[in-house]
């Protein structure tokens, strides 16, 4: 019975974790990052991969610099595989839910750095995990996140910037 209760209680630090980011998402960024900052002190490397996966995902949006950026998003990353790799009283579900938003944000840097293949790789990534979705508000906003990155990368990658149509051809002299 103990150990049913001790499982329906919160988890204080996903709480924390939750306060912070509001913070974050009501336009105190500094602040936030300096909490989340906080919080990963208190946990440290070798915290809960539950912990770590969200603290980092979350810590990534409050970085300036694109390569803090992304050294976030993969410490968040390895915290999921770690996760997937047997985390007692893990949720297989659960943790293949976090992919498609982990690839997603991992395209999203690489694209910032210029390192355009390995965007792609990660989006192709994303995309493939996508399938994992509820079909619901979350998940259709990660699918369409998803969807206008891919548009951004086709796009950029067109010579003339037009993804719908053909290169232009250049007038022969």
């Amino acid at each position: 019975m103990a150990e049913r209760q001790e499982q329906a209680a919160p988890d204080a630090v996903l709480t924390r974790i939750g306060q912070v980011v509001m913070l974050h998402h009501g336009g105190d960024r500094e602040e936030a990052r300096r909490r989340f900052l906080e919080l990963w002190a208190e946990m440290g490397e070798g915290g809960d991969p539950l912990h770590r996966c969200t603290l980092a995902h979350y810590l990534a949006d409050t970085q300036d610099d694109p390569g803090d950026e992304l050294a976030w998003d993969l410490r968040a990353l390895s915290a999921a595989e770690e996760l997937a790799d047997g985390r007692p009283g893990a949720d297989p579900a659960t943790v293949r839910g976090f992919y498609p938003s982990l690839h997603l944000n991992l395209a999203a840097d690489y694209l910032k750095l210029g390192r355009r293949e390995a965007a792609r790789a990660h989006l192709t990534r994303a995309r493939g995990a996508a399938g994992t979705l509820a079909d619901d508000g979350y998940g259709t906003a990660v699918r369409a996140a998803i969807s206008r990155l891919e548009l951004r990368l086709l796009r950029d990658a067109a010579p003339d910037g037009d993804a719908w149509g053909p290169p232009r051809q250049r007038p022969v002299d």
